[in-house]
């Protein structure tokens, strides 16, 4: 006979602070998150209208872990539930991440010191196939060190505990509960407790204590707003009397403990910032003096031979093999990068923050379906420059091809959850209303772009000459591929810091929360794609190598291949996966992130080659 307990204790803290923060708090609150008011339940016959409350709501969300890709609903582990309540309702983007918020047994109100409440009690018989299951479903979770995942008025109530050097870490989450393997070794949480040393024991916390903070508005009315939500797990045998104790919170305990980090990176972007400006500035210069000497050649009738990369006007627009494929991609890529850039933005002004729950994706996936018009256009407009022909080929791929890549692999990995019974398996009926999204929206303005694409042609500076130029022979730093590999190294090094922490807010549970850094390093990484991309098609040109459409499209475009690498290397160095479901789950969704990676970077360094050619050739005298 196995026995769950749950026992809440919960006690509230009085935040003294400085005045001065006290009025920074209550002033400034994110755009499109309203505050919620609490106040002290009214005596009997008081009934004037009031615009705060005295429930105190906790939800559940999902539960996760960092060895295991695979989340779960808060009931598959049978803990105790509500079932008298319904859940929230959740935007698409809390569908995509799998999450899944349900009301919880515990019911708190304000300024109310609750002590030892009891909750309810599981009691499993291993006879039972049903209990069996159940059990051996809760020691998996605690092998595999799954998460609960609290949430009291929006935010994330955090487990804080001791860690190397006296100091305190804080994690959005806690253990269902630990184990001590047959050795002895206690196993995560386990550490903790010196209690915790039975070999080949389960310890399963039954019991927390909460602490809720909060902070008086200033006003008439003394209402106040929540700040903070903490707990501690506690494991008990017996059912004991626990007495509150009352603490105190001072200002200091709100500072960001990442200021190191940050630090890091600044560095990187200063850095990166003065790498680019040096490339810049070497562009600018060198294309001068060579504009100036051609010009000045031209205007004495000098009768020496044309050299460099002037030399090649006659085919430096002549159309690429497998245009159709890169005008599909420049479209595909058109499309990513102008949602990346609207999502970040009102993610940097706090529309999307972390507080507001599934609105970043939820604002990608809209962004995505209604800009098929601009990716149309593009597409339809470079394969017109390109000479193609089949404009419904082209179209229909453009709807079809990387979308439907995507969607493809998305929905083999959708598959994997639903056989393992995730909660991140997408409903059928999400899946219905994407599709929708995609045909009935998307694709008929991706459409309507392509028309307008095609209508309208792309003006070339220099004529092309019917008979292609022979290429001379190129050394080692001027072929193609050594060309590609180097020119993805820059732009990644402005990335890597900030990809770290967004894998780690994907893979690792962590609140991702510096969008300004991350805005900042997208505009550096536009930069640096296009200056390392720019600068490489002037080396190619110069040594009268003309092929510059794929090249500068592949050379930002390798970014990606780095960003893979990188992928694997955290998948072996940092994450502790089991499992053959969930290490396909990581590669399968990483594929996906690679090729929007792949297209978004490639059409920047393309977009900005197409803008240095037609700009130097249309600069200089050619007869």
């Amino acid at each position: 006979m196995f026995v769950f307990l749950r026992v809440p204790c919960v006690f509230f803290v009085l935040f003294l602070g400085a005045p001065s923060l006290l009025r920074q708090a209550a002033g400034f609150y994110l755009p499109g998150l309203a505050p919620v008011s609490f106040c002290e339940k009214p005596s009997e016959g008081d009934e004037s209208a009031r615009e705060c409350q005295d429930k105190i709501e906790l939800f559940v969300n999902r539960l996760d872990s960092v060895e295991s890709v695979l989340p779960y609903e808060y009931t598959a582990f049978d803990f105790c539930t509500v079932d008298a309540e319904k859940r929230p309702s959740e935007n698409l983007g809390q569908v995509l991440f799998g999450e899944r918020i349900e009301p919880s047994p515990y019911k708190f109100s304000f300024k109310q010191k609750e002590e030892c409440k009891h909750v309810c009690t599981k009691s499993y018989n291993t006879e039972k196939a049903e209990d069996k299951a159940n059990l051996d479903f809760l020691k998996k979770g605690m092998l595999l060190n799954y998460q609960h995942h609290w949430i009291v008025d929006n935010m994330p109530v955090t487990w804080c505990y001791d860690v190397e050097d006296n100091q305190k870490f804080c994690n959005p989450g806690f253990p269902i509960g630990c184990y001590v393997t047959e050795a002895g070794r206690p196993k995560d949480a386990c550490v903790v407790n010196s209690d915790f040393n039975d070999k080949d024991t389960f310890y399963i916390f039954n019991h927390v204590d909460i602490t809720i903070y909060y902070h008086i508005v200033e006003s008439e009315t003394a209402v106040a707003r929540l700040v903070a939500a903490k707990m501690e797990p506690k494991r008990y045998k017996h059912l004991p009397h626990h007495s509150a104790q009352m603490k105190t919170l001072t200002a200091k305990d709100f500072q960001s403990p990442s200021h190191c980090v940050l630090d890091h990176i600044m560095n990187s972007l200063v850095i990166v910032l003065f790498l680019s400006g040096m490339v810049a500035m070497i562009m600018l210069r060198t294309l001068h003096k060579d504009i100036a000497r051609y010009n000045q050649m031209d205007s004495v009738e000098d009768a020496q031979e044309e050299f460099g990369w002037k030399l090649v006007h006659g085919d430096v627009f002549r159309p690429p093999r497998k245009g159709m494929l890169l005008s599909v991609f420049l479209g595909s890529g058109t499309q990513i990068f102008i949602m990346t850039f609207v999502t970040l933005f009102f993610a940097c002004l706090g529309f999307l923050s972390p507080a507001n729950r599934g609105a970043l994706m939820t604002c990608a996936v809209v962004l995505w379906v209604l800009l098929g018009t601009p990716a149309g256009y593009v597409a339809a407009r470079f394969y017109k420059s390109f000479g193609g022909e089949k404009w419904k080929t082209n179209v229909l791929l453009t709807a079809f091809l990387c979308p439907g890549v995507v969607f493809a692999d998305f929905f083999l990995m959708n598959l994997i959850l639903w056989g393992e019974g995730s909660s991140a398996a997408m409903p059928f009926g999400t899946l219905v209303a994407i599709l929708a999204l995609w045909f009935c929206i998307s694709v008929p303005l991706t459409f309507i772009g392509a028309y307008f694409g095609f209508k309208k042609s792309i003006e070339h500076p220099v004529r092309t000459n019917q008979i292609p130029r022979q290429i001379p022979e190129q050394s080692f730093y001027t072929k193609p591929l050594p060309g590609i590999v180097m020119g993805g190294i820059l732009p990644f090094g402005c990335i890597f810091i900030q990809l770290f922490f967004i894998l780690n807010s994907i893979w690792s549970h962590q609140m991702y929360y510096m969008f300004g850094f991350l805005f900042l390093v997208f505009i550096i990484l536009v930069i640096t794609c296009s200056e390392a991309t720019i600068l490489l098609c002037y080396f190619h040109l110069c040594a009268e190598d003309y092929h510059w459409q794929w090249r500068s499209f592949l050379t930002s475009g390798f970014t990606a291949a780095y960003f893979l690498v990188y992928a694997v290397h955290y998948f072996f160095s940092k994450l502790q996966i089991t499992g053959l479901a969930s290490t396909i789950l990581y590669f399968g969704y990483t594929m996906i992130m690679a090729l929007i990676f792949f297209l978004f970077t490639g059409t920047i360094g393309f977009f900005a080659c197409f803008w240095f050619v037609t700009k130097i050739y249309s600069v200089v005298k050619v007869d």
